[in-house]
């Protein structure tokens, strides 16, 4: 079973992340404050870091880039901010998700298992979600079989939801990733999205496969 790193700097909630993941399999190990966040990082090589940002000798959000650029771990944020500027922030600088505190434990254990699943399969070029198949190598998108007509916006927008199945992708990557820059205008983005609902809509509504994170981006359900 995976390694947990739970990282934060309150005693009670490290108990109850602990208690939560270790009922449901996890190895857990745990930090307070940065500096021991990041040793146990590099000792123990965890499968994923349940992070806070409140830290006493570092703002948690300094460490999401160093923690998001080892491939083979996932990054939850886990915290006490609620605005949308953080998770904005934690997102664009390579977090995984963003819980907010409270949380629900079975919902938080269910995005951890997504976060894990994305990361053991994000180097497949086939990504199959419900009725959906992506084939991101010849860039091609079946449902049931049948081959779906895109524009290469659509298809690009499709693709970069799929490359991170249940992962918030925020609106400033997608137009820094598509159209070359993050324009303050969403616009194109929110049309190209309505586009693509409509025609993987049809015959039978799937309209949940692309969720709307509101303010902050687009997550395309891990499950459809």
């Amino acid at each position: 079973m995976a390694l947990i790193l739970v990282v934060d700097d309150d005693a009670a909630i490290r108990r109850l992340l602990r208690q939560t993941l270790e009922r449901a399999g996890y190895t857990v190990v745990d930090a307070d404050d940065s500096r021991g966040a990041l040793s146990a990082v590099d000792h123990h090589n965890p499968d994923a870091v349940l992070l806070d940002l409140g830290l006493p000798d570092r703002d948690g959000l300094e460490l999401v880039p160093l923690i998001a650029r080892r491939p083979a771990t996932a990054l939850l944020v886990v915290s006490a901010r609620v605005s949308t500027d953080d998770k904005v922030a934690a997102l664009d600088l390579g977090a995984d998700d963003y819980v907010t505190k409270p949380f629900d434990s079975e919902e938080l254990l269910a995005r951890l298992r997504v976060a894990l699943r994305r990361r053991d399969t994000s180097s497949g070029s086939h990504v199959t979600i419900g009725e959906l198949t992506l084939d991101l190598a010849d860039r091609l998108v079946r449902r049931r079989g049948v081959d779906v007509h895109l524009t290469r916006k659509e298809y690009d927008v499709l693709a970069m939801l799929a490359e991170h199945p249940g992962r918030i992708v925020t609106h400033r990557q997608l137009l820094e990733r598509i159209w070359g820059k993050a324009d303050p205008r969403v616009e194109y983005l929110r049309i190209v999205v309505r586009n693509l609902r409509q025609k993987l809509e049809v015959p039978n509504p799937i309209g949940s496969l692309i969720q709307n994170e509101l303010g902050i981006g687009y997550r395309l359900s891990a499950t459809g």
